[in-house]
């Protein structure tokens, strides 16, 4: 029976190291559980030749975490740091009531690495698919300033409105996409199966049908003929697309023509510069430079073309130019950002401001939403009635002219 030696926590945090017997290293985990350990790391004990394999424990860094568990595990880990707990210990209370396995394993894995002696923001890093490089930027920060506490509140409030920001774009998008799609489905439904059985009773008549109705009935033998091929086409054209987008050179061509769309350009700037100001903000509060804020920062804007952008602003920011007038200088945000970046710059203000920019900016949007959702869904339903009326009007139109000539 082979022998695994292994470095696991007991239910007071403290680490323990060991040898164990065991047929393979799932039974070693489950041996050591039972014994009330959580297993770190798991290896194969030396053979005679001096080798060992590595049994690393889950996943390692791979896992990744939803952005409610983190938002959730940085409110918690701030609460617990704000009452002068020490870090290793806050860690192992929130890894001892998380619910999901992966948020039990990273959390219990950088509180390994802190102990080992590493910094907060350093374990993190460790698990970039969790936590990114804006969230160790401002962990660091926090650190660094000795106001971790305050430092983790402003994260897990933005994390909380970034989170809100992106469930109303979610709620504007997915209501009229549903309804569409419902209306297209019975559109497709009406042409495929109904009109077919109808203008089989028409067939029999011998007389030049309505030309409304002949319409129809191409339609109708049109889609039923070639149905099956342009829905293949959509599907794979919409691949093809998605595909392409990975592209940053396709990627910004759409991201361009998205930007000149009259209505949609205008609402998709203002979103990316509340974010841009928001992450902004928030950095800066906790002791971030600017110039480095603006680097983190942009990873928050989705648009490449508003990316590039910040590249320009962070330009000129090294060469000397203050916020204000690189926001100014640079063509893709809104004037609101630069105007208020200035009047911070001028008042030793400016996350405060910044952090003002972003509300009016996220108030613009949701204010937008709910009058474009309030209009839309009343079109799409006009919409879909009218087609299904002029459906109706090509079968009676024959009926009509049936009865029309039986009373002369």
């Amino acid at each position: 029976m082979p022998a695994f030696e292994y470095e696991a926590l007991d239910t007071s945090g403290r680490t323990k190291k060991g040898t164990i017997s065991s047929e393979n290293a799932r039974s070693a985990r489950r041996e050591l559980r039972a014994k009330k350990l959580v297993p770190i790391r798991l290896d194969v004990a030396a053979e005679k030749k001096g080798l060992s394999r590595e049994i690393s424990f889950g996943n390692g860094g791979s896992g990744k975490l939803s952005h409610k568990d983190v938002t959730l595990f940085t409110r918690q880990l701030a609460t617990m740091v704000g009452a002068a707990a020490p870090i290793e210990e806050a860690l192992n209370t929130i890894a001892l009531q998380a619910e999901k396995p992966a948020l039990k394993r990273i959390i219990l894995e950088v509180r390994a690495n802190v102990i080992e002696g590493h910094k907060l923001s350093e374990a993190m890093a460790k698990h970039n698919k969790s936590f990114d490089q804006l969230y160790c930027s401002m962990v660091a920060a926090g650190e660094n300033s000795g106001s971790l506490s305050a430092v983790l509140n402003r994260l897990a409030d933005h994390m909380e409105r970034s989170q809100a920001v992106r469930a109303k774009v979610q709620t504007a998008l997915i209501y009229p996409a549903a309804l569409s799609f419902v209306a297209v489905g019975v559109i497709i439904a009406l042409m495929t199966f109904v009109v077919p059985k109808v203008v089989e009773q028409f067939d029999s008549m011998g007389r030049t049908l309505p030309f409304l109705t002949r319409l129809m009935i191409n339609i109708s033998e049109f889609i039923q003929n070639f149905g099956l091929v342009i829905l293949l086409f959509l599907i794979v054209g919409t691949f093809a697309f998605f595909r392409a987008l990975k592209a940053r050179a396709f990627r910004k061509k759409v991201d361009q023509f998205i930007l000149s769309l009259p209505v949609i350009g205008k609402l998709v700037r203002g979103l990316n510069a509340a974010r841009l100001a928001r992450t902004l903000s928030t950095l800066i509060s906790s002791g971030v430079p600017v110039l480095s804020g603006l680097r983190a920062a942009q990873k928050t804007v989705s648009n490449t073309v508003l990316q590039d952008a910040i590249d320009k602003v962070v330009i000129m920011v090294e060469e000397g130019a203050s916020l204000s007038a690189a926001l100014k200088r640079t063509s893709g945000f809104p004037p609101m950002v630069a105007y208020m970046a200035a009047a911070g710059e001028n008042s030793g203000q400016l996350e405060e401001l910044l952090g003002k920019s972003a509300d009016y900016l996220e108030n613009e949007f949701e204010s937008f939403t709910s009058a474009a959702l309030s209009l839309l869904e009343p079109m799409i339903i006009i919409m879909m009635g009218g087609v299904v009326a002029v459906i109706v009007l090509s079968i009676l139109l024959p009926i009509l002219q049936l009865n029309t000539l039986a009373g002369l």
